[in-house]
């Protein structure tokens, strides 16, 4: 696969996130970072469907970008990408692979992100793809779990109208998740697990996210290290204490990469 940098692309649908700073620094990130995406092979069709699958199956595997279908990116995906590099190089160590825990905050928090986008573009850049796409997959899992049209709206206004909270909430409820579903050893306690879930406010959203694909690649690439991570569960514990987390990771971790020599 042909291998291009963040520049060599083109961003669909950026002119939607240009009120979003964090955006522009998420993907400035990526920049100074000289992080690569790889391209498929130019055969035939664009492959979104192999495109796909090679993410889902090793979206934590070290030394490789994401892999993209054509030389176009969506705008949420650069932030999300962005989130899952700093989240790694902030726990670098060495060629060990990543613990558990490590890759469910990487996740929670580039997920998480989405719905901060979700609530922040929905007043202003209401034709937006991002939210034609996302709108109606999180209607989808919403309605799947029961909740009506009626609650699914006022959640989206709950989201819009306070984004920072609703990344928060959210990305606690799925470090949550997927540390609890980790520790499962059959369908009945995972259920359980589950089950303890159902008054979080995000909760009929919870199957809207791979948490099945998240704790399967856990455990088959962090299964020496299932265990709780003495570093990454503190700066978890640290971030909730937060009045501002994604202020605080913006300084924790965006800052001193955006200021970094090339």
């Amino acid at each position: 696969m042909d291998e291009l940098a963040i520049d060599a692309l083109v961003i669909d649908d950026e002119h939607s996130f240009r009120h979003v700073a964090l955006y522009a620094d998420l993907k400035e990130v990526l920049r100074r970072a000289k992080y690569r995406f790889r391209v498929l092979p130019a055969k035939g069709p664009p492959r979104w469907d192999r495109a796909l699958f090679l993410n889902l199956t090793f979206w934590g595997a070290r030394g490789g970008g994401d892999v993209l279908e054509s030389d176009h990116l969506a705008a949420d995906v650069v932030a999300h990408v962005a989130w899952h590099h700093l989240a790694a190089s902030a726990f670098a160590s060495g060629d060990s692979p990543p613990s558990a825990d490590l890759l469910f905050l990487g996740e929670a928090i580039a997920s998480a992100f989405d719905v901060y986008l979700v609530g922040r573009l929905l007043g202003h850049a209401p034709e937006s793809s991002f939210l034609e796409t996302q709108v109606p997959a999180m209607a989808d899992a919403a309605d799947a779990a029961g909740l009506s049209e009626a609650g699914f709206e006022a959640l989206l206004e709950d989201i819009a109208r306070d984004p920072d909270l609703a990344f928060e909430d959210l990305r606690q409820l799925l470090t949550d998740a997927t540390r609890a579903l980790t520790s499962c050893t059959d369908a009945d306690d995972a259920l359980a697990a589950l089950s303890s879930f159902d008054g979080h406010r995000f909760a009929p959203l919870l199957h809207r996210y791979e948490l099945s694909n998240w704790v399967l690649y856990a455990r088959a690439h962090a299964s020496a290290a299932l265990g709780p991570d003495p570093r990454v569960r503190a700066f978890d514990r640290a971030l909730r204490d937060e009045k501002s987390p994604l202020d605080w990771l913006a300084s924790a971790w965006i800052a001193p990469a955006i200021g970094a020599t090339t």
